[in-house]
């Protein structure tokens, strides 16, 4: 679904409604720009103060409470890529779906575009894009008849609105079936079209989440394209992902979630280079055979290698050991000769740089991947 959807934070409803106010309006420019047009760049255009939440999960006596997000800080720069990197269950859909006015934060406050989230949510929503996980389009209609509902409920005229949904559909290559049932597009056309739907009011700002799950890599290469337009475009985006590569590749900084907590914030190369040196990965699976390594094997592996005076640290992931050394060349004779003198036959080992995942560990005790 893509805003306007769901309900927003003051209870009022926003499937499919416009996100402003109801005095909102887009008089004039088809690409009119809510909110004050003459911000830089570069400055914030989301500040998050301890923003929390907590849900009551289960029935009678078997209710827990759920800490989903405990108290976050951070803030987005105008005209950035953010990304909440974390796997399932780290409290980014929370976060977003607070941030877009859909639920109500416990505590914490926030800015949004100028607007404060708690006492302006409608101003809010008028200078947002949210597009959700899962599409919101109808499979019966068209592109250009869900876009120019979606222009007219943001309060466009209907000649308006038709021109910005033409516009709209080039711009995201949509023009070839733009009037083709939505039933008939592929996964990444149709991902296109809630990106397009979350967009068609030029929002300051648009909030993505997950916007890649489940497309196959040239799905996701094409929409990591889109949204690198919008940025360049001017439009600020935060995203969603539990992707190591996409939060690598796409954003500007990153900030990494588990638990509801912000463990780590940076540009992705920053993140890296706060863990020094380079990254031995030794596959004790035996060579020629299939399965999982023997956990007797890995475990006297990893006492063997972990007591090495050059190794900094060692990590069990899925019977691999990930060892923290200077020079992944120089380490890895003297990791062979270790393991031979201990009876063990590693399957395979090779060295890397560090990556996003290897600060998540860092940072988390486990791997994002497991």
């Amino acid at each position: 679904m893509t805003t306007p959807a769901g309900a927003s934070a003051d209870g009022t409803s926003l499937a499919r409604t416009p996100a402003g106010s109801a005095g909102s309006s887009f008089r004039g420019d088809p690409a009119f720009r809510a909110g004050p047009p003459s911000a830089a760049a570069g400055e914030p255009v989301i500040e998050v103060t301890a923003l929390r939440k907590t849900y009551r999960a289960g029935r009678r006596r078997k209710v827990t409470t759920v800490q989903a997000v405990r108290g976050v800080d951070f803030t987005v720069r105008r005209g950035e890529i953010f990304g909440f990197l974390g796997p399932n269950g780290a409290g980014k859909t929370t976060t977003l779906r607070m941030l877009a006015t859909l639920i109500r934060p416990d505590g914490g406050q926030a800015t949004i575009a100028g607007a404060d989230l708690l006492r302006a949510p409608g101003l809010v929503r008028e200078r947002i894009g949210f597009v959700a996980q899962t599409s919101g389009t109808y499979d019966r209609a068209t592109a250009l008849q869900e876009l120019i509902l979606q222009a007219r409920m943001y309060g466009m005229a209907k000649g308006q609105a038709g021109e910005r949904a033409a516009a709209v559909t080039s711009a995201f290559q949509l023009s070839d079936y733009a009037n083709r049932q939505v039933v008939t597009y592929s996964g990444g056309q149709r991902r296109r079209l809630d990106i397009a739907l979350g967009v068609i009011h030029s929002p300051q700002i648009i909030f993505l989440d997950e916007p890649t799950a489940g497309l196959d890599p040239p799905s996701r290469a094409r929409l990591w394209e889109e949204v690198r337009r919008l940025r360049g475009e001017g439009m600020t985006i935060f995203l969603t992902t539990h992707y190591l590569d996409e939060a690598d590749a796409l954003c500007d900084r990153v900030s990494i979630i588990d638990a509801g907590l912000i463990v780590a914030e940076g540009t992705p190369a920053d993140l890296k280079r706060e863990i020094s040196g380079e990254v031995v990965l030794v596959d004790l699976t035996p060579p020629g055979a299939a399965g999982v390594a023997d956990p007797a094997v890995t475990a006297a592996a990893s006492r063997v290698l972990g007591e090495l005076d050059f190794v900094h640290g060692c990590e069990v992931s899925d019977g691999t050991l990930r060892l923290h050394v200077d020079v992944g060349a120089a380490a890895i004779p003297l990791i062979m000769h270790a393991l031979i003198d201990c009876g063990i036959e590693p399957g395979a080992i090779e060295t890397r740089r560090p990556s996003l995942d290897d600060v998540f560990l860092a940072k988390t005790g486990r791997s994002l991947e497991e």
